[in-house]
């Protein structure tokens, strides 16, 4: 910290005796040692408070990157889906026509087509998409498969 040889070290520590004599000097030295720690660790406490926030801002840094590339994402994903929904349009939109849907109202359209046609085709029929209270009874032959 302040490359003090034992020679300066050495005349410090005489100056010392002649000017406290030798009945104050042990408790100075005590006390300079005492006020040196402080300083240390005062120190050493800014030192490691700054690392901290210095870190804590990198983390923000690395946090908004993420956030952007995650909201291109969703836009890129939203856009791929509003071009998959787009076919399903008109190709002319007629002036008695009502407005065209939103893009989220398209969303929420080509997300429940998707459904439709996934469950369709791993689905047992068409009563699968029909509301339990409005599904068709089953059969004899239904009854007779599903007891074997």
């Amino acid at each position: 910290m302040f490359d003090i040889g034992f020679l300066e070290l050495m005349f410090i520590g005489v100056v010392g005796l002649l000017v406290l004599g030798p009945e104050r000097l042990p408790k100075a030295a005590r006390t300079a040692g005492l006020w040196i720690g402080k300083i240390k660790r005062t120190v050493s406490s800014m030192q490691r408070e700054i690392s901290a926030q210095l870190e804590a801002e990198e983390l923000r840094q690395k946090l908004n990157e993420q956030q952007k590339k995650l909201d291109e994402s969703v836009r890129q994903v939203q856009r791929d889906v509003e071009s998959l929904a787009e076919p399903d349009r008109p190709a002319e939109s007629k002036p008695d026509q009502a407005p065209a849907p939103s893009a989220e109202q398209r969303l929420d359209d080509a997300l429940a087509r998707a459904r439709r046609d996934g469950a369709g085709a791993g689905s047992q029929g068409p009563a699968d998409d029909a509301r339990p209270d409005e599904r068709p009874e089953p059969t004899a032959a239904d009854k007779d498969a599903s007891s074997r």
